[in-house]
């Protein structure tokens, strides 16, 4: 007699590859974020917000401080929400849209503004899409 075992895949095994997702998403949109500012400041944009400059290190920290909390955003959606691509995604693009406004209120050159809003823009369309096609439709 011979039986045929079938198995699912583990919730883990989805958890984890959103995790390690998550993790390769913050690593390029830091790397990607801290190019983009040194890029602009080769170019000759200022990267000084109220006369305090802002090392280009930073923007890869903070990217990678906020991206993740986007991968813990998505976690918690996998897990909880009903429909956790779709809410993940709309939660994001507001959250994106509303860390560009610190950017055009700060106390810096049109420049600094455009390049801050841009490093935003770059690290929200690597890490999003890629934390969104881990999540169920």
């Amino acid at each position: 007699m011979t039986s045929t075992a079938t198995t699912t895949p583990a919730a883990t095994s989805t958890f984890g590859a959103l995790i390690r997702t998550g993790l390769v998403a913050t690593v390029a949109a830091s790397a990607a974020t801290m190019a983009v500012a040194a890029v602009g400041h080769a170019a000759g944009v200022s990267l000084d917000v109220a006369d305090a400059p802002i090392p280009v290190t930073g923007f890869g920290v903070l990217t990678a401080a906020f991206s993740l909390v986007g991968v813990l955003l998505a976690a918690l959606l996998s897990r909880f929400a009903r429909r956790p691509r779709r809410t993940f995604v709309r939660t994001t693009v507001v959250l994106t849209a509303l860390s560009l406004v610190p950017d055009v209120i700060a106390d810096a050159g049109a420049g600094t503004k455009a390049l801050l809003m841009l490093t935003h823009l770059v690290a929200a369309a690597i890490v999003i899409p890629a934390l969104a096609r881990r999540l169920a439709a």
